[in-house]
């Protein structure tokens, strides 16, 4: 017998995070404009551009891993929709999105902690700040897109 999902919480979900998106692209743009005078005005204007390089080719690097990973997350949220789960399955969801969660917050805590450890160049610390943003930004539409996908196939 097929089962019936119950998508209004994910369809909620999906919305917030475009929302988030959209935050994260003006913040995106702000930090750019904020490290491009600073970079300037010591001095060094090729660094900035410099550091959209390094940033674009350390995000080629994570994409792999956050795509994965928003896969796996998305396709976690969209069986949890299913209608009349049993006890062991929401447990066995739970574990997951527990393990998902942690993987998040080790992320988040590993940025924070080398934003705050790095030298306070600008040109380091722009590319730790647009990485953090980016990743964080294609984590959300990776999962959106997936989400998405599973919804159609699904519903």
């Amino acid at each position: 017998m097929a089962k019936s999902f119950d998508f209004k919480r994910l369809r909620r979900l999906t919305t917030i995070y475009l929302v988030v998106q959209v935050f994260l692209v003006i913040l995106l743009v702000y930090m750019a404009m904020n490290f491009q005078t600073g970079l300037q005005t010591e001095g060094r204007p090729q660094r900035f551009l410099h550091s959209v390089v390094v940033t674009l080719i350390i995000q080629l690097a994570l994409f792999y891993p956050l795509n994965k990973l928003a896969a796996r997350d998305a396709e976690r949220e969209v069986d949890s929709c299913a209608i009349g789960l049993s006890v062991e399955e929401q447990k066995g969801l739970r574990s997951k999105r527990i393990i998902g969660d942690s993987i998040k917050t080790a992320i988040f805590i590993f940025f924070i902690t080398f934003i705050l450890k790095a030298p306070q160049d600008l040109f380091i610390l722009s590319i730790i700040y647009f990485s953090f943003i980016l990743t964080i930004l294609s984590y959300f539409q990776c999962y959106n897109f997936a989400a998405k996908r599973l919804m159609r196939e699904k519903g």
